[in-house]
């Protein structure tokens, strides 16, 4: 797949190409949310969709996310396919009673006779201060509800498949952007293409440790690794992709290849996915593990906004590897490897030298 018409895009214009085909092959398929068709197209994911597929497909939505959530549940439960889109997971928030309460129990209730089709799309991840309540990532509310799936692609080429599967699922779908992978560019064929959304993905190989990583984290993970390859700890990269469902038989396998476990995830540690992982791990394959399993997540506390506080408050690559090596037992001269992971923006920009590979 990836040798057909591929070239490098970001992952803004994989998700727009994504949601332009599918509008495309399938007209029950409609876009709508809070500045979709805005110049700048929720941060270039839905530009220029209203020009190409008119008002009446793609449109703008009042500030009121829960009566537009039910709308779109009754659109999906009348055999139409709506896509949602919110600007900030936050968001959401405001309509938790449609998505938990409606859009994930109708299929069960009427046993699987009515089915809801919708897809939901959020946006989690930081920059320029938006502070405690635009910059939580709220990947474990989701992934907590029977009936609904949760997905968070990090590639580009992830992104526009999973879209592409999860507008086609007939299920209610979350689909989690995180806004600093938007500007990254990958391999993206050009036809229309699925991606499971229930398989994790190996993104590097090890034999050391399995790093299991959720969303931005791989980034950070890819590059933790890589620096540690240079002085011969061996780390394997996982990104998840999916929340609910998890892929624990990938994870699985790679534990007990590797006897150790580390799972780095974008939102807080208590109550989060990465101890979800470290729970099943333990249940099922406990006498694979060497050593105690690790989460890297954030600190308890609300999303900050000065960035003073922000440069000590998210998890970048150099922790990750300084925590890697010390859990393993490995010494690694840190000003050394400081120096190799040494950020070249600020704290709340985008590593704008990462280039992948994923």
């Amino acid at each position: 797949m990836r040798d057909d018409k591929k070239r490098h895009i970001t992952q803004a214009d994989a998700i727009r190409e994504a949601l332009a085909q599918a509008l495309q092959e399938d007209e029950r398929v409609i876009v709508v949310g809070e500045g979709v068709p805005d110049p700048k197209g929720v941060f270039g994911t839905t530009a220029g969709l209203q020009q190409q597929f008119g008002p009446s497909r793609v449109f703008d939505s009042p500030l009121s996310e829960n009566g537009m959530t039910g709308i779109c549940i009754g659109a999906a439960i009348s055999g139409m396919r709506p896509v949602m889109v919110h600007q900030r997971i936050d968001f959401a928030l405001l309509a938790m009673d449609q998505i938990v309460n409606n859009a994930a129990k109708w299929r069960y209730m009427f046993a699987g006779q009515v089915n809801v089709p919708l897809v939901i799309m959020v946006i989690v991840g930081r920059g320029w201060g938006p502070g405690p309540q635009h910059a939580q990532s709220l990947q474990a509310f989701f992934g907590h509800i029977p009936g609904l799936k949760v997905v968070m692609p990090t590639s580009g080429y992830d992104a526009k498949g999973m879209l592409l599967a999860a507008i086609r699922d007939d299920n209610p779908v979350i689909f989690i952007q995180h806004r600093w992978l938007h500007g990254i560019e990958d391999l993206v064929p050009e036809p229309p293409y699925t991606v499971p959304l229930d398989r994790a993905a190996i993104c590097r190989s090890g034999k050391d440790a399995t790093l299991v990583a959720f969303s931005y984290m791989v980034v950070e993970a890819l590059l933790a690794a890589e620096a540690l390859s240079q002085y011969g700890i061996d780390i394997e990269v996982i990104d998840a992709r999916s929340v609910r469902p998890l892929d624990m038989p990938t994870i699985i396998e790679s534990v007990r290849r590797t006897g150790t476990l580390v799972v780095a995830d974008t939102a807080w540690k208590t109550g989060g996915i990465a101890g979800e992982v470290i729970a099943a791990v333990a249940e099922t394959a406990f006498d694979a593990l060497r050593r105690p399993p690790v989460r890297i997540a954030l600190p308890d506390y609300p999303v900050p906004t000065s960035p003073y506080l922000v440069k000590d408050y998210y998890p970048d690559a150099l922790y990750l590897a300084r925590h890697i090596a010390a859990h393993l037992g490995r010494e690694v001269p840190d000003a050394e490897l400081a120096e190799r992971l040494f950020r070249s923006t600020p704290c709340d920009v985008p590593q704008k030298d990462f280039r992948g590979p994923f």
